[in-house]
This record gives C-alpha cells, sequence and structure tokens, in this order.
C-alpha cells in the first residue's frame, strides 16, 4: 500500500466523480457549446465573490493570464518570499507578461506594509513600474500558511491607495477558508482578480478558475486561447471540478487534522525540527538536524510513503483526500523507522 504525500496533486477522482464524468454531457468549449463548463464558471464566480470566472487548465496558466491583464511588459509585480508565480512557473511571468517579480517578506510568505511601501518602485525613468500586488493564500512554500486577517486587510488597503492592482493567487484558498471560518468570497473581496484550483485539496483531476469582473475575464478568455488553453468538449472536466467544488470542500478540514497529526508525531521524532502550532492547513514542512533530506525520501518511499524533499534539510508531505488517519499512522511508523538509521 502506498501513502502518498508529495501533493495533493496526486488525488484520483472519487467513484462518485468518475460517475459525474461519464453522465457529463459535452461540446465544443471553443466555440462556447459545452454545457456543463458556464455551469461550473457562474458557480465559482459564485463561491468567489465576482461577476465572472473563466476554466482553465492549470493554476500556472490562471495566474499568468491575471499578469497578463493587470500588467504591461516591463513592469514589476511584488510578491511574497518564494511565491508560486516566481518560483513554480518556469519562469512564464517574463516569458509571457514580461514581468519581472519583487520578492519581500519572510520565509512564511506573507509580508507587510512596511514591506510593500519599500518595494514599490520609485517614479523614477530608471526603475521599472510597479504594477500589481500578488499574494498566495496558502502558501505552498511557506507551509500551507495562512494569511491573518487584519495584515491581508492592511497590505491591501495600502496598495489600493498606492494604485496597485491586486491578485490573489488562491490554489489552495478553499484551504484558507476550512482554517479560517471565512468564506472564499470573503477572502478574495479585495482583489480584482483571483485563482483557485479544483486538481489539488479538491481532488478533480484538472483545472482551475481565474475570476474578476466581467470585463477582465472577456479579455482572459482571448489570452486562454493564445496560451493554448482554448479546450473542446471539457464538460466531463467542469463536471468534476463542479462535484468538487460542492462537496469536496468541506471535507477539508479533515486534511487539516491529519496534517497536524503528522506534524505532532515528527515532533516527537530525535533529529527533526518543527513546531506543530504552524501548521494550520495540510501541508506539513520539517526540517532534518541527522539526515539529508534525499535519504529520508528514498529510506520512506522503499517502505511505501512518499514524501519530497524541499531542499537538503527539508522534507514536505502534503495530505488529501486519499489519506486517511491509518494513512497517517503508517507514514509516522515508517519515518520514524527511517530515522533512527542516521
Amino acid at each position: 500500500m502506498i501513502i502518498e504525500l508529495r501533493s495533493d496533486t496526486f488525488t484520483r477522482p472519487t467513484p462518485r466523480m468518475r460517475e459525474v464524468m461519464h453522465r457529463a454531457e459535452v461540446g465544443d468549449d471553443v466555440w462556447r457549446e459545452d454545457p456543463v463548463a458556464p455551469a461550473l464558471e457562474a458557480r465559482a464566480a459564485e463561491v468567489l465573490g465576482k461577476e465572472a470566472a473563466l476554466f482553465v487548465p492549470s493554476g500556472t496558466m490562471a495566474n499568468q493570464i491575471a499578469l497578463l491583464l493587470h500588467c504591461q511588459r516591463g513592469d514589476e509585480v511584488i510578491v511574497g518570499r518564494g511565491a508560486h508565480i516566481r518560483i513554480y512557473e518556469s519562469g512564464a511571468g517574463s516569458a509571457w507578461a514580461g514581468v519581472q517579480c519583487v520578492e519581500v517578506g519572510g520565509p512564511d510568505g506573507t509580508f507587510d506594509v512596511a514591506a510593500l511601501e519599500a518595494a514599490i518602485g520609485s517614479s523614477d525613468i530608471h526603475a521599472a513600474p510597479t504594477r500589481l500586488v500578488a499574494i498566495e493564500n496558502t502558501h505552498n512554500r511557506g507551509g500551507g500558511t495562512v494569511w491573518d486577517d487584519g495584515l491581508l486587510e492592511a497590505v491591501t488597503t495600502r496598495a489600493r491607495e498606492r494604485g496597485l492592482a491586486l491578485h490573489l493567487d488562491g490554489a489552495r484558498l478553499w484551504n484558507a477558508s476550512v482554517a479560517t471560518g471565512r468564506s472564499e468570497q470573503a477572502l478574495a473581496a479585495p482583489f480584482d482578480t483571483v485563482s483557485a484550483c479544483f486538481s489539488k485539496g479538491l481532488g478533480a483531476p484538472v483545472g482551475s478558475v481565474l475570476a474578476g469582473s466581467g470585463a477582465a475575464i472577456a479579455k482572459a478568455r482571448r489570452y486562454r486561447k493564445m496560451l493554448g488553453g482554448g479546450m473542446r468538449q471539457i464538460g466531463m472536466l467542469c463536471a468534476a471540478a463542479l462535484h468538487a467544488l460542492d462537496h469536496h470542500r468541506a471535507r477539508l478540514k479533515d486534511d487539516h487534522v491529519h496534517a497536524r497529526r503528522l506534524a505532532e508525531g515528527l515532533a516527537e521524532m530525535p533529529g527533526v525540527t518543527i513546531d506543530p502550532a504552524s501548521v494550520r492547513t495540510n501541508i506539513v514542512i520539517a526540517g532534518l538536524d541527522r539526515m539529508p533530506a534525499a535519504e529520508l525520501v528514498a529510506l520512506a518511499s522503499a517502505e511505501g510513503v512518499r514524501i519530497a524533499a524541499v531542499g537538503p534539510h527539508h522534507v514536505r508531505a502534503v495530505t488529501h483526500l486519499d489519506v486517511d488517519e491509518a494513512g497517517i499512522a503508517r507514514a509516522l511508523l515508517v519515518l520514524r523507522s527511517a530515522l533512527r538509521r542516521s
């Protein structure tokens, strides 16, 4: 039995999701004739509190379309340290939108008003104009960090005062909502655009959404086509996403409980550095004092527990709907045994 903890992108469609995919009506979405796509987009826009939404193949495409919407070539985008837009999107921001990212704040991916102000470019012709602030909530590389409500309000308010556009990379916004008890609509309210992913914690096989004003999403549809994201019979994919949106959000609290249990177990192991109290969602990042991360990954994998190295001395485990309480217990048993070999 494999306990898959490398990422929540490894989730597989549930039997019920496969059933709704099988029954889905389909049409050519580039011709605007797929009946399920607009239903999903309307529902996603409603949940996120925006006028309109657009289904896209990936979160990367959603974020890159947002950069194209908000920026001109040569602009700067302020992001939290380790932001997905800068680290994990293959340099697409510079390649397609022609922007450069300025990282600010601490390793958890959050930053304050002072950091924002210090990063805003001057009006001098030698400086790149600052055009956009992109916030990631939850923050992947920061260990599933959830932005504090007060900090988020302060930063977005100041950005507005400085005339900057705002984009929310909400790939795991559903997790942030469950962790804070605030609706996705409330968390997305300060932002012009928001991306959110269906194929991570929600368990759909493919897809993300970009939401914003009606005018922005109309323009985004053209950018999606330009980037190769215009798809044909996507009703099956949209049916899976719609099912996930309506049936898998509430259960994310189970993933958070499992992640905290995993963190608590790791904290008891010699040679592991982790604060369980910092684990609020489904991502667990632990430091290793006695064993290289790659070695622990290999030893655990040999026993059927898959985790990821995120640097020479840190490992990551991500809980999701395919990992239950017994899976966490098994993972802890294997990891404890592996660490004893150090």
